[in-house]
């Protein structure tokens, strides 16, 4: 609830006055809460990290402005859930994610097996530069909608079509091969589209190194977003926030809602993590984390 609905209801159910500012300075109680919280120290390895970034809006100087808020899902060695991260800047960018992923590095991590993003340029670089072991997956999902913006209404079904032989194949010569074909049908047509797979193929292609078991998991962005549909359901109706401050306290609560689901690992985690054994081996130090 807004702090102006929540006066409204204690003014009808109680008879009481209490402005929407009072309650605002009754909640900040919680900052203290949300600053611990988003500088405690994290496990040294994360088997999947899902980096997203959603855009809210703010007032700041009298204007009203959107700022990026960054979320860091990881998947620990428990498989379960946990958003490990929440940043704010101005703007979306690579050189912002680069201080993210330092400041998740000096809070204890060491190792992220396996990071998956949207395709922003210069984004897989921030992360080899400060986890270079770590492998990129750009979510396929996005990849296929950035592909969408370049095709007319009309093509857009049976460019669709076609490029499910691309990231449905059984492996990734067969998916490289497909998108040759692919190439050549739709790329006179459709240059820009062809040409965003051709370009990504290194980090789109990933998925194809592991079992179904893992490529479920890393294929799309889907853990990440499922949990972006449930803070949207909540801020819809609150306009923009009073301040940038307003906004991670009720980041914070809506997260920590959101989170009292993930008491259960992924399923079929003891197999997930057992296929990842085989690619990565002591990288995922069972030893100490399963």
């Amino acid at each position: 609830m807004s702090t102006r609905a929540i006066s409204e209801f204690i003014r009808e159910m109680y008879a009481m006055e209490i402005s929407a500012t009072e309650i605002s300075r009754i909640t900040e109680s919680v900052l203290p809460a949300v600053n611990e919280w988003r500088s405690r120290p994290l496990e040294a390895v994360y088997p999947f990290v899902f980096l997203d970034c959603m855009h809210i809006k703010v007032r700041q100087n009298g204007t009203v402005e959107s700022r990026a808020i960054y979320n860091i899902l990881g998947v620990g060695m428990d498989g379960r859930k946990d958003l490990i991260g929440l940043y704010s800047s101005e703007n979306e960018g690579a050189k912002f994610w680069l201080s993210v992923l330092t400041d998740l590095k000096q809070r204890g991590v060491e190792d992220i097996l396996i990071a998956c993003i949207d395709g922003l340029k210069g984004f897989p670089e921030a992360i080899e530069a400060i986890f270079p072991k770590t492998k990129i997956q750009l979510c396929i999902v996005h990849q296929i909608r950035t592909s969408m913006r370049y095709v007319t209404e009309k093509d857009k079904k049976f460019v669709m079509e076609d490029l499910k032989p691309v990231y449905k194949a059984v492996n990734e010569e067969m998916g490289y091969e497909n998108l040759l074909s692919f190439e050549e049908k739709w790329g006179k047509k459709y240059p820009l589209a062809a040409k965003s797979w051709m370009d990504n193929w290194t980090n789109l292609s990933t998925f194809f190194e592991y079992e179904d078991q893992v490529r479920k998991i890393i294929y799309p962005t889907n853990p990440i977003e499922g949990m972006h549909r449930q803070i949207r359901k909540i801020i819809k109706s609150k306009g923009a926030f009073s301040s940038e401050q307003a906004l991670m306290k009720l980041m914070y609560l809506i997260i920590k809602d959101i989170a009292k689901k993930w008491t259960m690992p992924m399923h079929n985690w003891g197999l997930t993590i057992s296929q990842l054994y085989i690619r990565f081996g002591d990288r995922l130090k069972l030893e100490r984390g399963f």
